[in-house]
């Protein structure tokens, strides 16, 4: 399997699928809030889930508000620092460069993501910066847990984007 292939639907747990439900009904709440359907959800090594959120950019009028960075945010907050070792995010499209990075730099030990994103997507698509053996951190990273529900949300808000002119 190369890094651009999808892990299988049978390599992820019931653990993994609930998760995913959870960054998908944050990604429900963003579209509903006029926000690009994105979501995401931080769990602790313990399974505790320590963050989450969706897409904020338009409501809070920040550039860096991605559901991922906000989902990171509140578990580091939680936690009381800033290295969320042992921590997974679960977010359901692929991260951008700008996230991809911020699981890197957190220290975060996985990413779960849903689907891909051929046009701005840093982990696999465009680049992969979770595993770049230049940076001081690796992210394992798995793709395509739920994707065709991530993509149904995608689609649907980019419809009726369109749509609105």
């Amino acid at each position: 399997m190369s890094e651009f292939d999808a892990t299988p639907e049978w390599a992820f747990s019931a653990d993994d699928h609930t998760r995913m439900g959870l960054a998908l009904d944050e990604a429900r709440s963003a579209a509903a809030a006029g926000e690009v359907p994105v979501g995401a959800v931080v769990v602790g090594p313990d399974g505790a889930l320590l963050g989450r959120s969706g897409n904020r950019r338009e409501r809070d009028g920040d550039p860096t508000a991605h559901a991922e960075v906000v989902a990171l945010r509140e578990a580091a907050a939680r936690l009381g620092r800033w290295r969320l070792d042992g921590c997974t995010l679960y977010v359901t499209l692929e991260p951008c460069a700008m996230c991809a990075a911020a699981c890197v730099l957190a220290r975060v030990d996985a990413v779960v993501f849903g689907a891909a994103d051929p046009k701005a997507g840093f982990a696999g698509s465009l680049g992969n910066l979770l595993d770049d053996a230049r940076l001081n951190h690796r992210v394992a990273w798995r793709r395509g847990l739920r994707a065709d529900e991530a993509g149904v949300l995608l689609a649907g808000f980019f419809a009726n984007f369109r749509g609105r002119g």
